[in-house]
């Protein structure tokens, strides 16, 4: 049975799109079948695997307002076990087209229906933000993965993110779950990053994932190449840390099918 993730965090700069990447094609590398959609108007998951914004090819937007299916819209990576489909400049119009629809909320759950056995993974790369496009995501998925930069700005904001999640669960998905909360871009020498580390485990405990995505060159250069850092440089620090997330995330999944 496939497991729905959106990855999401409405402050830019944590992390987010990084790990909605790198997850994917580690996920796939474990021989898993895997498709993410890049729910983002800005693009940047589709960039991040070399796919252009500015394509002629059907988007998710056409998938999402019904005018293509998924086969038609989905772009093979490399690996035949990963998918993408990309965003494009037209998916920021999709919130206002779909403000004065019914059920507006539901529509990419809707559009999914189906999918779910043809990958194990189906993870969804949201905006930075709280709008339509975001819970449109959590509607349609079964957890949410939140990627936590160990800075202050980023720790206030997670307990907004929490009640939004809980409101989402109440009213518009019942079996949401918080799937794990990330710390990312890590600096083990900062006292101040440990510090927030230490209390967000405290806090959060067994919610917070054993893996900590450290702040490596290596992850921050290969979005610039249009490749997951385990296709950019295997042995460095950054694709040992996604490679251990995605073997933590399969352990959760054996462990609750």
């Amino acid at each position: 049975m496939s497991r729905t993730i959106a990855i999401v965090n409405q402050k830019g700069g944590v992390g987010k799109t990084a790990t909605a990447v790198n997850l994917a094609a580690t996920l796939a590398a474990c021989e898993q079948r895997v498709l993410l959609l890049d729910c983002d108007p800005q693009g940047n998951a589709s960039t991040g695997f070399g796919l252009r914004k500015n394509s002629p090819q059907p988007s998710l937007y056409q998938f999402l307002i019904g005018h293509n299916p998924l086969e038609q819209v989905v772009r093979q990576i490399i690996s035949p076990w990963l998918h993408v489909v990309p965003s494009s400049p037209d998916l920021s119009g999709a919130e206002i087209e779909l403000v004065n629809t019914s059920a507006r909320e539901s529509w990419l759950r809707k559009r999914l229906q189906g999918a779910g056995s043809s990958y194990d993974y189906i993870l969804l790369d949201c905006p930075p933000s709280l709008g339509l496009l975001t819970v449109n995501a959590k509607v349609a998925a079964d957890s949410v993965l939140v990627p936590l930069q160990c800075e202050f700005y980023a720790m206030e904001g997670m307990s907004q993110l929490l009640r939004t999640l809980e409101l989402v669960r109440r009213g518009l998905n019942p079996a949401l779950q918080l799937g794990g909360i990330l710390l990312t871009m890590f600096d083990a020498t900062a006292p101040g990053q440990v510090q927030i580390a230490r209390e967000v485990r405290q806090h959060l405990g067994l919610k917070v994932f054993d893996t900590v995505i450290p702040r490596h060159t290596a992850v921050s250069e290969a979005p610039s190449f249009g490749k997951p850092v385990i296709w950019y440089d295997l042995q460095s620090t950054g694709s040992r840390a996604y490679m251990q997330l995605a073997q933590e995330i399969l352990r959760k999944k054996e462990a609750n099918p």
